[in-house]
């Protein structure tokens, strides 16, 4: 086996046992991005010399013994909107591109301090907004299943990456489902933590309400060793939560037997591509097959949630931007700034009323869970679609149809493989459940995984 083809876990194993160096281990996925990312266009910089500087002092710490952890010596990259000091955070943008953050912001101070290698800032869409990846600034982040795809967004970047064999694992954040999006068309794992789990400190906003920061890797036990990094309260992070953290990897393989598992069936939710729903149902009977309960369900307000979820990311987009969207509006992408016009345009009667269906749609949820464990849903309604096909706007409608509304309720929800479609593309499920719930999904997601061989399915680049 390669070394890039390695799990986290297993490349953490090996690093540990001494049978593999930081150094060979971040050389190997150097090579591998030389190779592959002219094709791929999934990074925006690449640190090859700071990742190989890193590399060195985690091989010499271990070496005297300092071995401090999963994560030491691995190297991951990180969606281009995540502060980095000296290097430049772009935000996928041209009003960000010679960007110099002068501090790391909060949770890549903790993935340094447990060592990791980082490899570069990922290609991202425009600001965030949006879910192709087609970048007019940076370029056209290409999905490493069919190269004329879109990789998703809005961590395009980072999806591709990690199916490429670029990295080991990746942080992406979410706002409409931007981690979950691209773990679904590029046939990985992406995890949406509960609002408030994970710092935002140092991440530049898309939404102040909506956003999420979350693990991305290519299995549910590397995004749990990752999520068990970077999670916990952070008290100069507003929007951080003073809440107990579990042990995501105690009881991760303890499986689902006699679980209370909803199915999502009503017209919302159903809406999708045949290829899609069959997934969904071979889903279900897998985990009938695992001991759970699966009970085909209506769910609470997912049209409604999904549309003041739209109302109020784009809002708040433009409340954020509204200096450079009054001054300069012509240095963001046509349909950025379609979407950002859109959001100044709704009354302040308009977003309240959309708070407010956020406040009842959380509360239905909360009444939901008491009578499941999780809830399964499609990640997208289609496959990965044409790179260069219907405009991004009306993508971002289609593609975030099931993912927004766990934004606007805050629901830990986790996206992985569970089928391919008959061209050859992934199709992703999604797991949600209770608030502060990550571990429980995860454990969910495990089972799934172990009794599936999606997970090893992989594109051909």
């Amino acid at each position: 086996m390669k070394l890039t083809e390695l799990t986290l876990a297993d490349a953490a194993k090996l690093i540990s046992q001494g049978d593999v160096s930081p150094v060979e281990l971040t050389q190997a996925h150097l090579e591998r991005i030389q190779n592959v990312e002219p094709r791929l266009n999934s990074f925006i910089t690449i640190t090859a010399e700071d990742g190989l500087r890193r590399a060195r002092e985690a091989e010499q710490a271990i070496a005297h013994g300092e071995y401090l952890g999963r994560l030491h010596g691995i190297p991951i990259a990180i969606k281009d909107i995540y502060e980095t000091a000296g290097i430049r955070t772009t935000v996928g943008s041209k009003f960000f591109s010679d960007y110099l953050p002068q501090a790391d912001c909060a949770v890549m101070q903790m993935l340094n301090a447990a060592g990791v290698v980082c490899l570069g800032k990922l290609n991202m869409h425009e600001i965030a907004l949006g879910v192709t990846t087609d970048n007019p600034h940076f370029g056209a982040c290409h999905n490493p299943w069919q190269l004329d795809r879109s990789p998703g967004g809005s961590s395009g970047g980072s999806g591709a990456a990690l199916a490429a064999e670029l990295c080991l694992a990746s942080l992406g954040t979410d706002t409409g489902g931007s981690i979950r999006i691209p773990a679904s068309l590029c046939g990985i794992v992406g995890l949406k933590p509960t609002y408030g789990r994970v710092s935002l400190r140092g991440v530049i906003p898309l939404s102040w309400n909506l956003d999420h920061a979350g693990p991305m890797a290519r299995r549910v036990s590397d995004v749990a060793i990752l999520l068990q990094s970077i999670c916990g309260y952070d008290p100069l992070d507003p929007y951080s939560a003073d809440r107990p953290v579990d042990d995501y990897l105690e009881g991760l393989q303890a499986g689902v037997h006699g679980w209370r598992v909803a199915l999502a069936n009503d017209l919302f939710f159903t809406n999708a591509d045949g290829e899609v729903l069959e997934a969904m149902g071979a889903a279900g009977s897998i985990f009938t097959y695992l001991g759970a309960q699966v009970s085909q369900v209506d769910v609470p307000g997912g049209r409604e949630a999904a549309q003041a979820n739209g109302l109020m990311t784009t809002s708040d987009a433009a409340a954020f931007h509204a200096e450079r969207l009054q001054r300069q509006p012509e240095g963001f992408g046509a349909d950025v700034l379609e979407r950002l016009r859109s959001g100044a345009a709704y009354s302040s009667t308009e977003y309240i009323l959309a708070r407010r269906r956020q406040t009842l749609i959380r509360r239905q949820f909360e009444q939901f869970f008491e009578d499941y464990d999780i809830l399964l849903t499609p990640t997208t309604p289609i496959a990965a679609p044409s790179l260069h096909g219907p405009d991004a706007v009306q993508q971002a409608g289609i593609l975030t149809r099931f993912t927004a509304p766990f934004n606007l309720t805050g629901l830990p929800a986790l996206s992985l493989p569970c089928g391919l479609t008959s061209t050859g593309l992934p199709i992703g499920l999604q797991i949600i459940s209770r608030p502060w719930a990550e571990a429980q999904v995860l454990r969910a997601a495990y089972a799934f995984e172990q009794a599936t061989s999606w997970h090893l399915q992989k594109p051909k680049i």
